[in-house]
């Protein structure tokens, strides 16, 4: 199980850092993740 997560959470980081090659592209990325997160949390 332990394996398993560490494969998903490696592959997961692999994608993030790939698609954004610059600092302003993290902050992007960021940014992005925190409205999904914040559109998720308003839903009933």
């Amino acid at each position: 199980m332990k394996r398993l997560l560490f494969t998903a959470l490696a592959l997961v980081a692999m994608m993030v850092l790939s698609a954004c090659n610059t600092v302003r592209g993290v902050g992007q990325d960021v940014r992005s993740l925190g409205r999904g997160i914040e559109r998720a949390s308003d839903t009933p």
